[in-house]
């Protein structure tokens, strides 16, 4: 069965989800379909991380980490407060433990007025003033800082672009996708897999009319025979003129589903379908969704995903699992609020922090540890389609020849609860290693390049009909609502390009 849409967006963590919100507000009545491969909502990067708001002072001027943190943290407070999203503004402490921290933190200084971030510097009298128990020789306290959960955020987003026309699908697996000039095809099936994205909400599938706003729709909603016979979707893509397919593919890569892409692409005869009738319920392994514009979202999976539509995307992802403790309920009040250390800049990692969540809980972490799967939440978790990716990507061996005495030093803290209880009492000398409990780890879609520089900015390109997304680590979720905006403006770009060429014929 196939169905069409104006957008279609793989992915529905808080990115993928405000950009479909994003879309439905800037053009109504544009058909968007969101396919999400997991069962619920927020399943990975955004429902795996520790809520914090950032207020985008770490990032450099003229950055996308700077324009949408800073942006992006004052609206998420405005959304959480019109939205009734449990939220509070706390601040936050970046304290440096050592002299040769303080350069940087005074840098952090300067970074930050000259975003025009409130920052307070502070001496070791005034740290014991936000924190009594926490131990530093100079410190600065940053306004702007808060916390929320972020996966009730992205269930708001869903429920929002669903009422304003914009359909969900759980348990749609992405396999296959072809193109044509102005037309994508993505082939599903159902049940978890390799190749899809980061959480989701919402129901339906499709929608028949396009209902009134600017954004005409054309291309009505159809169902085609699907004839599930191997085909090539490299050639199908190679029919819009791009480039050829990522030559650095590597074992335990997504392959080809046997869908006829070419003919779900084509204008095979076909009937009506009220699509609207269509629940949320995983779809069928020969069900094709056809749209004019494709955003790939798909977090952990992005590189993939690009690679699956026939786009080299020049990076690689490769995941860093990020280990969380908690501190015993009857040792939470050790930690009043947010405590960083100095960041290290030959790093995208923040180091290991003291966040007191908005549940009340005080969690420490993560470190920063290379992942056996791009969702391995511990070192049970092996995917030797992923590990081998990974071995085999040029890049990783550069990481691990740069950085091996950082890594060295973060696996033995992963694999040492005393190790890591000591580094955490560079901050909070009072803490104990019978205080710290483990808790959910995240895993961390960290871009790299092939001469192993890591990704620092977000990374957003285009090719034809296509968006991708291929970096938005922390701070994604604090930029969620400008980023997802950013978004939108490019697809609705394209979509207003092709009308301006005279559109798509149905199908």
């Amino acid at each position: 069965m196939a169905y069409d849409c104006d957008v279609l967006v793989i992915g529905a963590g808080i990115v993928g989800l405000s950009t479909a919100y994003a879309i439905t507000r800037a053009a109504p009545g544009t058909r968007v379909v969101v396919l999400e491969k997991e069962p619920g909502p927020a399943r990975h990067q955004t429902g795996r991380n520790s809520g914090v708001i950032h207020s985008g002072i770490y990032y450099p001027p003229g950055s996308l980490k700077a324009r949408f943190a800073l942006q992006g943290s004052a609206e998420m407070v405005k959304f959480c407060l019109d939205h009734a999203i449990p939220h509070e503004v706390t601040g936050k402490l970046i304290v440096a433990t050592d002299r040769a921290e303080l350069p940087r933190l005074h840098s952090l200084i300067q970074r930050g007025r000259e975003h025009g971030i409130p920052v307070r510097e502070l001496g070791p009298a005034q740290i014991a003033q936000y924190e009594p128990e926490v131990s530093g020789l100079a410190a600065i306290h940053v306004g702007t800082t808060g916390i929320t959960d972020f996966g009730a955020v992205a269930r708001c987003l869903a429920t929002l672009a669903t009422e304003a026309g914009a359909h969900i699908v759980y348990g749609s697996e992405v396999t296959a996708i072809g193109r044509r000039a102005g037309r994508v095809a993505v082939g599903v099936s159902s049940g978890g897999g390799v190749a899809g994205g980061v959480g989701g909400a919402g129901a339906g599938v499709g929608r028949a009319g396009g209902g009134a706003g600017r954004m005409p729709t054309g291309m009505g909603t159809m169902a085609a025979g699907v004839v599930r016979t191997p085909v090539d979707t490299g050639c199908v893509a190679s029919e819009a003129g791009r480039a050829p397919a990522d030559t650095e593919r590597v074992p335990g890569e997504v392959g080809c589903a046997p869908i006829d892409m070419a003919r779900a692409l084509g204008d095979a005869p076909h009937t009506p379908a009220d699509t609207s009738r269509v629940s949320s319920a995983p779809a069928s392994s020969d069900t094709v969704f056809r749209a004019r514009v494709l955003i790939n979202c798909a977090g952990l999976h992005c590189d993939r995903i690009a690679r699956l539509a026939g786009d080299a995307p020049g990076m690689r992802i490769v995941p860093f699992r990020g280990e969380y403790h908690t501190l015993a309920p009857a040792r939470a009040s050790l930690v009043r609020g947010l405590v960083y250390p100095v960041p290290d800049p030959a790093f995208p990692f923040l180091g290991v922090h003291l966040t007191r969540g908005i549940d009340g809980s005080v969690h420490i972490g993560p470190n920063a540890v290379p992942a056996l799967a791009r969702e391995g939440y511990d070192w049970r978790t092996v995917r030797p389609a992923d590990l081998a990716g990974t071995l085999a990507y040029p890049g990783s061996w550069h990481i691990a020849r740069r950085h091996w005495r950082y890594g060295a030093g973060e696996l033995h803290r992963s694999l040492s609860r005393r190790a890591f209880t000591e580094a955490v009492r560079r901050l909070l000398p009072a803490v104990r290693e019978e205080d710290i409990r483990p808790s959910p780890a995240g895993v961390r879609a960290q871009a790299v390049l092939p001469d192993g520089t890591l990704a620092d900015d977000f990374l957003i390109t285009e090719t034809p009909s296509i968006v991708h997304v291929l970096n938005a680590p922390s701070p994604a979720a604090t930029a969620s609502l400008p980023i997802g905006r950013e978004i939108a403006g490019r697809a609705l770009g394209m979509l207003e390009g092709r009308l301006a060429e005279g559109g798509v014929a149905s199908g």
